[in-house]
């Protein structure tokens, strides 16, 4: 479909298709999803120019312009992962009997691998590839104590012009000493990296102190030191995942509160700071997450997987904190967002809570970009954000495809995205208007290197 033989406007694209996006929370809104059945959806250098109805938005479109008609197909913001460990990529789906000894016999041995360059750019070029698959086009990402590592993931993210955050693991004590860095080497690495990678096109760095008791609290106070110098970066750990954890923190750091207020202590909740999991929270942590924008970012794999816990999301919406979704790879089970709303869902119901499909497309994009203080970039359709998006397919399986055929309203639509939906229903991802993925893409497969034991 052409609107004029004229030349088009250079850079302006044009898709027509179901299009979906937010302009609120659906949990406190009617109207916070905006969808359109029949849209037009046009980018011009990388931004978003114009989302809307067909019918209105058609004349806009610059000389020439070609419309990629795919009114079969729904088209979202690209999904926002707010907490995934690259590094865990090859360790995915690796059995264990709990997080502590999941850690020492598959984590931390694989992780050492990543002071090898090579070897990180390996795993990098396929995790972003992996993303992609999956629709997601911005996540918080972990990697290794290894300077390398960060290197290697903003490499392989610039290459591709992606939104991505990530940060060095910073972690001086329990831990094998082939992993541990020094508060004075943890915040000189991080001070490099953040002087090199943050705000560098789309990259942000992210302060990641492992988790609380793999820092000492001189390599907390450093990291509080580099946070206040560093105002607008991304801060990221982990808090309350489960209860032997729980108990260990309270032995490491009697002084305090909770487990939470320890990050409080060194300066570390505030806009920006995210926290994986977020089970094992009381009211009063609730309570200092909504008054410091803190998120609390949901892992429904990891935390099924590992026996960890059931987050709450009455207490949490409750309080007021800033919630988004999360894969958590590797301890997460699937790199899609489609299926961590799945076990999102299930897990809500446990606690008695109906977690609509509305709600959980919200939370892995518009809701996600606004707790992360991004929804200018990110996130949503609207004009001048970042062209991010992604184009979902409703006959990617005969299933998926015979059940859509009968949904009758847009919950219904999108719940079966969730429930039904993987990396198979992602048509193609879109990254600043430029094609990232397409499904029909053949990737290259790794060979078999190891010898299973008899």
């Amino acid at each position: 479909m052409t609107h004029s033989a004229n030349p088009a406007k250079a850079g302006q694209a044009a898709f027509r298709a179901q299009l979906l996006t937010f302009n609120g929370d659906p949990a406190q809104s009617p109207n916070a999803a905006v969808f359109n059945e029949d849209g037009l959806l046009i980018v011009e250098d990388g931004h978003v120019v114009a989302a809307g109805a067909y019918a209105a938005l058609a004349s806009q479109l610059a000389p020439g312009t070609q419309v990629q008609d795919m009114r079969d197909k729904l088209i979202v913001p690209g999904f926002i992962d707010t907490h995934i460990h690259y590094p865990q990529t090859d360790m995915i789906a690796s059995p264990a009997p709990g997080l502590l000894p999941w850690l020492d016999t598959y984590t931390f041995p694989t992780e050492r691998r990543f002071s090898d360059p090579a070897y990180a750019q390996d795993t990098a070029s396929f995790f972003v590839e992996e993303l992609l698959a999956c629709g997601t086009t911005t996540a918080l990402v972990y990697c290794t104590v290894h300077k390398e590592s960060a290197d290697a993931l903003f490499t392989e993210s610039e290459a591709r012009n992606l939104r991505m955050v990530a940060g060095k693991v910073l972690m001086d004590r329990h831990c094998p000493e082939f992993l541990q860095d020094t508060p004075q080497s943890g915040y000189d690495d991080s001070a490099e990296l953040i002087g090199r990678w943050h705000n560098r096109g789309r990259q942000m760095y992210a302060l990641t102190p492992r988790f609380a008791p793999t820092s000492t609290e001189a390599q907390l106070e450093a990291c509080g030191v580099l946070a206040k110098q560093h105002p607008d970066i991304f801060i990221q750990s982990h808090v309350a995942e489960n209860t032997d954890e729980v108990k260990w923190v309270a032995d490491l750091f009697p002084g305090h509160r909770s487990y939470l207020d320890i990050y409080d202590h060194y300066g570390l909740l505030r806009r920006r700071a995210v926290y994986g999991h977020c089970i094992y929270l009381d009211e009063e942590d609730r309570k200092r997450m909504a008054q410091t924008g803190a998120v609390a970012s949901h892992c429904p794999t990891s935390n099924l997987f590992l026996g960890s816990g059931l987050f709450d999301f009455d207490k949490a919406d409750a309080a007021g904190m800033p919630i988004a979704l999360a894969t958590d790879v590797g301890g997460g089970t699937s790199f899609s967002m489609l299926q961590t709303m799945n076990e999102a869902h299930k897990v809500a119901r446990l606690t008695g809570h109906h977690l609509t499909a509305t709600r959980m497309f919200y939370l892995a994009t518009a809701g996600a970009a606004e707790a992360l203080d991004l929804a200018d970039k990110v996130g949503t359709l609207k004009p001048k954000s970042e062209a991010d998006f992604v184009v979902l397919d409703p006959q990617a399986t005969p299933l998926l495809a015979r059940r859509t055929a009968r949904t009758e309203s847009l919950e219904e639509l999108l719940f079966a995205f969730a429930l039904l939906g993987d990396d198979r229903a992602i048509y193609e991802t879109y990254a600043a208007g430029k094609r990232v993925h397409r499904r029909d893409h053949v990737r290259v497969h790794a060979p078999r290197t190891a010898k299973i034991a008899a």
